[in-house]
């Protein structure tokens, strides 16, 4: 791929970050933000994965029939998680002083927050957010690549990189986990290019 230059950015990431994905009841409607359903973390070190973990959380609202079949939860399983805000503590523990990276941080940061909010819980202490999705639409339009106004998809970079597709083996249903996990694939392949 041409114009590695500008992905720069992506050179600039510390060592040590955790990258943050979300499953949700759906999107966003007149209403309010959708619930979390699962939320996946994965941990970065060194430029290798060294950890994930997924945290299955019990939503207020009903998961549309569309999010099921994005990623597989019905609401009769999601109703029988636990609360996420009884989950918060272990759930902060992986953010603490940590750079999150997030694919698609204006749909996944904001329904965190409403859920900090909601729940009167209390964000940890982190070193900022990042948009891999944002981040990799000046190189992603340079090399012609398919764009969203929100950038490029984690789908079409895991292609276009020729990185291994994590979903593959469960016919492409989205995980929280195993998309935080494809999120950090991505991101360090960027990094990689972005350091030639």
């Amino acid at each position: 791929m041409k114009y590695p230059e500008l992905l720069w950015v992506f050179s600039q990431l510390p060592d040590h970050y955790v990258v943050l994905d979300t499953e949700t009841t759906g999107l966003p409607d007149e209403k309010s933000l959708p619930d979390i359903i699962a939320l996946g973390i994965t941990v970065v070190n060194d430029r290798s994965i060294v950890n994930a973990i997924e945290f299955s959380t019990r939503p207020q609202r009903t998961v549309s029939k569309e999010a099921e079949a994005i990623h597989g939860v019905s609401h009769e399983q999601a109703s029988g998680f636990n609360t996420f805000d009884s989950q918060w503590p272990e759930i902060a523990a992986w953010f603490h002083n940590q750079l999150v990276v997030i694919h698609n941080a204006s749909f996944d940061w904001p329904v965190l927050q409403n859920h900090l909010h909601r729940y009167g819980l209390e964000q940890p202490n982190i070193s900022g957010v990042f948009c891999s999705q944002k981040a990799a639409i000046p190189w992603a339009d340079a090399n012609n690549l398919e764009c969203s106004y929100r950038g490029p998809s984690l789908d079409s970079l895991t292609k276009i990189l020729d990185i291994e597709d994590l979903r593959k083996e469960i016919k492409g249903v989205h995980g929280a986990k195993i998309d935080s996990q494809q999120t950090a694939c991505v991101v360090e392949k960027l990094g990689r290019l972005a350091s030639k």
